[in-house]
């Protein structure tokens, strides 16, 4: 146990091998009613590799539980931030969905850093098994046609000075994705409920008690704003 979390959990898999995650299952869950699904993916320094329980360092999970007492919180510990963890997770999540009770429309992800990537690599080829998606510190490598399609609510938060990624890679990738959705011809209220994008200055992090815009991207975890969005509703306005 670390931080209430079990950890290293293993899914076995033919085609991906152990996947190792560690996980909050509530003590009232017992099958009779459906749970939401929260599964937060670590940055690169929770990665497997870096030992069992790295990801426990983050704080997305740990917070996560205190937003709905019916919901169980998955850390994956994967492989990369490229197409093999993007699988992995969507994995995870299908297995979960399969042999857990859980509400399909409360199922929510997260990434952070890396965790982010594979993230965006995951609305890029499974959006439709996600109610939204909070990208926190990271770029977008994602597919954005295959995410526009799926109309998955998206909050991207980041610094402005991020020392490790900049925030072009977010702005260039939220303006293309309103463009996606204008072309479709959605409406403004309808894009604004779809994709969010906030970016912090320095001050933000400042406050929170981080000099690195980076590695203040934890501020996220609990800032309430962020987090109230990702357990929102995510109702799309009619036309």
């Amino acid at each position: 146990m670390q931080r209430g979390f079990v950890n290293d959990n293993v899914l076995h898999t033919e085609e991906y091998g152990d996947i190792h995650f560690s996980s909050y299952i509530p003590e009232s869950y017992d099958g009779t009613s459906p749970y939401a699904l929260f599964v937060t993916l670590p940055g690169w320094e929770g990665l497997y590799f870096q030992g069992v329980g790295a990801n426990m360092v983050e704080d997305f999970g740990t917070e996560a539980v205190n937003y709905d007492d019916e919901m169980i919180v998955l850390s994956p510990q994967l492989s990369d931030w490229g197409e093999t963890s993007a699988r992995e997770a969507i994995v995870l999540t299908e297995y979960f969905l399969a042999n857990y009770r859980i509400d399909p429309e409360k199922v929510y992800l997260h990434g952070m850093s890396g965790g982010g990537e594979t993230g965006s690599l995951v609305m890029g080829m499974r959006p439709d098994l996600y109610t939204a998606y909070l990208m926190t510190s990271s770029q977008w490598d994602g597919d954005l046609k295959v995410l526009a399609e799926a109309r998955t609510p998206v909050y991207m938060a980041i610094g402005e000075d991020d020392s490790y990624y900049g925030s072009s890679s977010l702005k260039e990738a939220y303006e293309r994705l309103r463009e996606l959705y204008l072309e479709a011809g959605l409406t403004e209220s309808q894009i604004e409920s779809l994709v969010v994008l906030d970016v912090k200055d320095q001050e933000y992090f400042s406050e929170a008690g981080f000099s690195d815009q980076h590695a203040g991207g934890q501020a996220f975890a609990h800032d309430e704003t962020v987090m109230g969005w990702l357990f929102g509703e995510h109702e799309i306005p009619a036309a």
